[in-house]
């Protein structure tokens, strides 16, 4: 449990949204990776213990105590839970400006996540000694995952990579010229995206015009999407704090 969190009040809310697409998600990870998974690296954390962190982190900057941007989960706590079953120690796992969870997950120490985003670090969140690897460039991890997959590969290591990106970063070229390329390549690397229908304040869909996003649909085994919904903002816990 994450004994140092205080979680910020209010009842839990209600279970993901999406919660039915668990049982698609759980099989097509499976289909794709026959290794035997290992445990969680930090299998002690739960559900709770996700989203009492980042209500701990949306109460110090609410309280103009973390003086640079923070990007907030929640509703995605069992989806992204189901994800690092297949995680291991030695895999590498790759995130955008958002990655409390990733890093938790991970086996990041809470107590030491916490500290480098209160020095203002949230967005670009780097743990080399635990795998986990973020940037607040949108798309920018996606070629580093190639990269890193492509490095696995000809080295003949049994490790693979975990990529995460959001909604809107999914329809960019460059995804798709990076989810082309490592499957054409048969690279060790499985790409999640997770849809909260936002790019910023924008609707995804209305963005581009198609109430069907291009994996949304998606039977391809190198590719995990679930939906969720957020509480928070994009960015920031709710209060307007300046810098």
């Amino acid at each position: 449990m994450l004994a140092f969190v205080e979680p910020v009040g209010g009842a839990v809310a209600p279970p993901v949204a999406g919660r039915e697409r668990l049982g698609s998600l759980k099989a097509g990870l499976r289909a794709e990776d026959t290794r035997a998974p290992a445990p969680l690296p930090c299998a002690q954390l739960d559900k709770q213990d996700l989203i009492a962190f980042e209500e701990d982190i949306a109460k110090e900057f609410n309280l103009g105590r973390i003086r640079a941007p923070v990007h907030l989960y929640y509703g995605n706590e069992e989806a992204i839970i189901e994800v690092f079953r297949q995680v291991r120690p030695e895999d590498w796992v790759l995130c955008s400006w958002r990655s409390h969870y990733q890093c938790l997950l991970k086996g990041v120490p809470p107590a030491r996540l916490k500290a480098e985003i209160m020095a203002g670090h949230s967005i670009s969140l780097c743990f080399p000694e635990h795998r986990v690897l973020s940037s607040a460039i949108v798309g920018g991890v996606l070629p580093i995952a190639v990269g890193i997959a492509l490095s696995i590969k000809r080295a003949g290591q049994q490790n693979k990579v975990f990529c995460f990106m959001g909604d809107m970063t999914s329809e960019t070229g460059i995804a798709h010229e990076c989810i082309k390329y490592s499957q054409n390549h048969d690279l060790p690397v499985h790409w999640v995206i997770e849809d909260n229908s936002k790019s910023v304040c924008t609707d995804t869909r209305e963005a581009w015009g198609s109430p069907v996003l291009t994996w949304e649909r998606t039977t391809n085994p190198r590719v995990t999407y679930y939906r969720y919904e957020n509480r928070y903002p994009h960015a920031g816990a709710g209060q307007r704090v300046q810098f």
